[in-house]
């Protein structure tokens, strides 16, 4: 949700602060804004609404930016989206110009007592509380022991950067519960929410932690907590601007669909022993010991990530012999959860970020628990705050609507349950046939993205359709929740996700002959029971679209449509089985003209409540 990006060095800032703007758009945002000091020594500030384009027509030919300045991506939370509340924020007396991501939970409070004491607000938002703050405090010490004197006064979550026009040639930034990330590169330095924002010009990184306030000057970098200089060590992303460039596909959704088997032969890469059937971890191997005793794992994760969760308590429970409870981050934050001894708490999330998923983390380990991360970030926040953890190694994901990256989430439940299975009862004969089955999904996938024309047929078939109904069983109940997620995130379209065990208790209510239904039915332990379920929604005249295993004659006649998928063992269902859903719900967003990179209302990395 919103992104900064911010810049010093020996080049024209604008252009650059609009570039990483526009590699930022993927997170969701309804109105775009630039502060930036040229050589008048007087900040610039301007803004628009909508996307950063309007912005960049705002400020075509505009000479002389200047060599410094910050920009941001904002979505509306205090205010609607209008310029007024735009980032950037200033003070009274245009000397400061703030951007912010998160949110100030006391800044009403704050903002009656500036507003007494003679200070005139422009905005609705909450962010305008900071630079007003800033101003109260004596121009005469470095700005960023400004900052460290203002930032005890707020509660609540924030990433931050800071300009003052009195100090022309630095931007001070911190943060606390919302990622920030500085680029080095010679003797221009960035930061930014995302590293996508500079990924063009360095992918060598420093990532601040909770409570780090950093100064960027064209000198260098320092970074300080409680008033006293460290250093940190730097990184190189593995990744480089390519992987975030379309090349070739209309879409962000649509490459990343692509993607998926060299996904898996990522998240596989280096991780599994054929010949003992074993998986190796290194990222677990400090803590080994401790999950070998665990006796209970706590899953945590929001969105597609709890889905991909819930499949995993599937697989644990099945083939380790786990105790496996799965919950959403958003309410278990907000309970008082009881930790038994040798509980295990897992957090899976993309970005690394997730605000409620992180809180979850902050409460386990305040009670003395393990926590364990799985995430798809290196060096983000849950990577770093965990004791231990699981890369998915899924790459960028630019499309809001999670793909690759929950893919990459259940073949790494996959890797795990292979992990505690062969630790615990499972045999190597059964960890030699998984080994076998996940290095035959890549191929697999393939086929299944082959079938890409006949699905789009589909999608135009129920492009104009209300609602949908998604059913499965076992393995494939998780899913249906997950496909019916895809659906409303990019074609705006009701659906709603169901085992179909309990059709009978209330959903079948809903259908008619409007009401399409799609039926996971695959060749497995529980296709009689689907099969079963199809007949009750036929007899309704709900039409229906079957996902079933390839070679399969059954419904060649009494359904409506038949997606076919190459067989493979139940546990990995769930991912050749995503995969025609997640085309379907992308093709049916085309066809209504809509964006399915950047749903109306989302963001990517949701880093507040």
């Amino acid at each position: 949700m919103c992104g900064i990006v911010g810049y010093v060095g020996n080049k024209e800032a604008l252009p650059i602060l609009l570039e990483g703007l526009k590699r930022l758009e993927y997170r969701g945002y309804d109105s775009a804004g630039v502060a930036f000091i040229p050589s008048g020594g007087k900040i610039g500030v301007e803004r628009a609404v909508g996307k950063v384009a309007e912005l960049e027509k705002k400020i075509a030919g505009m000479q002389d930016s200047g060599f410094v300045g910050i920009g941001h991506t904002r979505w509306a939370t205090h205010g609607i989206p209008k310029e007024e509340n735009a980032h950037p924020h200033r003070d009274c007396k245009n000397n400061i110009a703030v951007v912010h991501n998160g949110i100030i939970e006391n800044y009403q409070e704050l903002k009656n007592a500036l507003c007494a004491r003679g200070h005139v607000f422009r905005s609705e938002t909450d962010t305008e509380v900071i630079a007003h703050l800033l101003e109260e405090e004596s121009a005469s010490l470095p700005l960023e022991d400004r900052l460290a004197r203002v930032a005890p006064k707020l509660i609540g979550t924030y990433g931050l950067a800071v300009l003052d026009a009195r100090s022309p040639e630095k931007i001070v930034a911190m943060r606390l519960g919302s990622p920030l990330v500085l680029g080095l590169k010679d003797d221009e330095y960035f930061i930014a929410s995302d590293p996508a924002a500079f990924i063009s010009h360095t992918r060598d990184v420093l990532y601040l932690d909770d409570r780090e306030i950093v100064a960027l000057t064209p000198q260098g970098i320092q970074i300080f907590e409680g008033g006293v200089q460290k250093k940190k060590e730097v990184q190189t992303l593995e990744w480089d601007v390519m992987k975030i460039e379309k090349q070739g596909f209309p879409h962000f959704m649509l490459k990343e669909i692509h993607e998926q088997p060299k996904v898996i032969e990522d998240v596989l890469r280096g991780r599994i022993d054929s010949k003992e059937g074993l998986a190796h971890l290194g990222g677990l191997r400090d803590v080994e010991k401790k999950l070998r005793e665990a006796k209970r794992l706590i899953i945590v994760g929001c969105g597609s990530a709890f889905y991909a969760g819930s499949i995993g308590k599937y697989m644990l429970e099945e083939y380790a012999g786990i105790a496996v409870d799965c919950e959403l981050a958003s309410e278990f934050r907000y309970r008082n959860p009881v930790f038994n001894e040798g509980t295990i708490v897992l957090a899976v999330s993309q970005s690394g970020e997730t605000a409620d998923t992180l809180a979850a983390v902050h409460e386990a380990k305040h009670k003395g628990i393990l926590t364990l991360g799985m995430v798809n970030v290196v060096g983000s926040t849950i990577a770093r705050e965990t004791d231990a953890g699981i890369y998915t190694h899924a790459g960028p994901e630019i499309g809001v609507a999670s793909t690759k990256a929950f893919v990459s989430q259940v073949a790494a439940f996959a890797l795990l349950t292979l992990f505690l299975g062969r630790q615990r009862n499972m045999t190597s004969v059964m960890g030699r046939h998984i080994i076998d089955e996940l290095a035959a999904l890549p191929e697999k996938i393939r086929i299944i993205l082959s079938q890409q024309k006949d699905i789009e047929k589909i999608a135009r078939k129920y492009a104009d359709v209300k609602n949908f109904l998604y059913i499965g069983r076992k393995y494939n109940a998780p899913i249906a929740l997950e496909a019916a997620l895809k659906m409303k995130e990019v074609s705006y379209i009701h659906a709603e996700g169901y085992p179909a065990g309990e059709m009978k208790h209330g959903p079948i209510a809903l259908l008619d002959s409007s009401f399409p239904v799609i039926a996971f039915a695959p060749q497995d332990s529980v296709y009689e029971k689907m099969k079963s379920a199809i007949a009750e929604i036929k007899a309704r005249q709900a039409p229906v679209l079957v996902i079933t295993t390839e070679g399969n004659t059954e419904f060649s006649q009494g359904v409506d449509d038949v997606i076919f998928v190459p067989k493979t063992i139940e546990m990995l269902e769930p991912i050749s089985n995503i995969i025609p859903l997640q085309l379907l719900a992308y093709f049916i967003a085309v066809a209504k003209g809509l964006d399915p990179d950047q749903p109306r209302n989302l963001a990517k990395a949701v880093t507040v409540e």
